[in-house]
């Protein structure tokens, strides 16, 4: 009974932020369906006493919470900044994450405030929200810098993709709480140094290492051992990262459970030798010294959390008590954000990816008897085959590219990907101490990422390496989930549903 408590609890909530994301429901009516479920929980509970109708009301409660929670965090636009859309405005802010600097300009997400006057009581208050704000490269901007600017205040617009697609650009950037844009605007530093103390000196790390680390590694090396470790790959360009694209590569430099599990993995094997607690330790300490190097970042926090479940899940074989938490996990991030759900697709294919790691892996692994154990590569090559083959549905649907040459280029590199991001570690903490120890370290990060990078340019050259799916239809994608779905927990639902509650 409990399980099904928990399961009806979770999905309630899920199914209620998925529906609330794509429908507007009035408050009143969300309500309303509280009262009711309230009121037939305790029917069921104390006078028919089934607990199929109580699993039910709990269902339709948290279906309401659900609602209710992306209700709180959809709120409209504040007045007095719709009213300078489009218009020359005056701000000042503080920038409130660390830049992310392109190929060709800088993007800032600045709080930027304004004075409010409630025409009712003429009472005036500061109302502040986010901006994401592009420009030039001439200045060093830092998180914790106030700044005044002057330009064109702009609503962001969704856009098509050179796949086809309509990007949700608005959604995308409301998921982290940016409503509006502004370009090469007349920007003035005002003052540095204002920023949360324990979140500057996590951009201060991260800096620091990519920078003795850059300074061991040549480019283009340095940029993918960037996108190896941290996710940086905002300095790609152009070029560089459609080949990543077309070769069904591009998930290596993202923020992902899937990456940081496999570095942990070697981890634990590289401290085999020692008592099992303490090798699992050092594969937990892998994936928490990544979220600080990462800057503590949502996105970073996300995947190593993940990551720890996975590790968990591969570590003890209790794969059905950590899908439990899991899911718990998801639970409690929708909360904190319900945007993440269905607009952030770091998210998405994180989870997806994770659950390849836990339970389609070990199903796969049978076909890869033939590819030797040393090194762990055998593992590589299946969980790399699993999660490729589990989130190309999705990628399909949001991306609208298939790679033909993804399998032979993943199997080619991911091989060489986790001790090319071990001794990019040992590489960036080595130069802290002295750019002598960091230099021959650092020349075989370079040989390892050379080769990669060499891969990924001869296949992307391919005639037939990939092409778009520009309408990859969703009703497939359900189809083919819900296929994944049977397939790897048929004989547990079957069960879950026939045994009596």
């Amino acid at each position: 009974m409990r399980d099904w408590a928990f399961y009806s609890v979770c999905f309630g909530f899920i199914f209620g932020v998925l529906l609330r994301s794509f429908v507007f429901v009035n408050i009143y009516l969300t309500i309303l369906f509280s009262v009711i479920s309230v009121a037939l929980f305790l029917f069921f509970a104390f006078v028919s006493k089934k607990n199929l109708g109580i699993l039910i009301s709990i269902f339709v409660l948290m279906f309401s919470v659900g609602m209710f929670r992306f209700d709180i965090a959809d709120t409209p636009n504040p007045v007095v900044f719709e009213s300078k859309v489009s218009k020359n405005v005056s701000l000042t802010g503080k920038i409130v994450d660390e830049p992310n600097v392109k190929e060709n300009n800088q993007q800032l997400t600045l709080l930027a405030k304004l004075v409010q006057t409630d025409t009712n009581s003429a009472m005036a208050e500061s109302v502040s929200v986010k901006i994401l704000l592009s420009t030039g490269l001439e200045e060093n901007y830092k998180y914790g810098d106030e700044i005044s600017l002057k330009g064109t205040l702009k609503k962001p617009e969704n856009f098509i993709t050179d796949q086809g697609k309509v990007f949700d650009y608005v959604n995308y950037l409301r998921k982290d709480g940016i409503l509006y844009v502004m370009s090469y605007s007349k920007i003035e530093i005002v003052s540095r140094g204002n920023g949360n103390i324990v979140k500057s000196a996590l951009f201060f790390a991260k800096g620091k290492f990519l920078e003795k680390m850059d300074f061991a590694i040549p480019e283009p090396e340095n940029l993918l051992m960037g996108g190896l470790i941290l996710g940086e790959r905002s300095s790609f360009g152009q070029e560089m990262r459609q080949r990543f694209i077309d070769t069904g590569t591009i998930h290596i430099v993202a923020l992902s459970g899937y990456n940081v599990t496999i570095v942990a993995e070697w981890i634990m094997e590289i401290f085999a030798f020692l008592p099992r607690n303490f090798g699992f330790s050092a594969g937990i300490f892998g994936i928490l010294l990544f979220v600080v190097m990462a800057g503590g970042q949502a996105t970073a926090v996300r995947a190593g959390t993940m990551a720890v479940l996975a590790l968990i899940a591969r570590a003890t074989g209790r794969n059905y008590d950590v899908a439990r938490a899991l899911i718990l996990a998801g639970v409690l991030m929708i909360i904190f954000n319900p945007f993440v759900l269905v607009y952030d697709v770091s998210f998405q294919l994180s989870f997806i990816a994770t659950i390849a790691v836990i339970f389609f892996a070990p199903k796969v692994e049978k076909y890869f008897l033939w590819v030797p154990e040393s090194f762990k590569l055998r593992d590589v090559v299946s969980v790399t085959f699993a999660a490729y083959i589990f989130v190309l549905p999705f990628v399909l649907y949001k991306m609208g590219n298939l790679s033909l040459v993804a399998f032979p280029a993943n199997v080619l590199i991911l091989p060489f990907i986790p001790l090319t991001m071990i001794f990019g570690f040992f590489t960036g903490f080595a130069g802290i101490i002295s750019h002598i120890l960091a230099t021959p370290l650092g020349y075989i990060a370079y040989l390892l990422l050379h080769w990669e990078l060499g891969v990924i340019n001869v296949l992307a050259g391919v005639s037939f390496a990939s092409f778009t799916i520009p309408n990859f239809p969703i009703i497939l994608v359900l189809v083919i989930y819900g296929w994944f779905t049977y397939r790897l927990f048929g004989r547990s639902m079957k069960k879950f549903f026939t045994e009596p509650l």
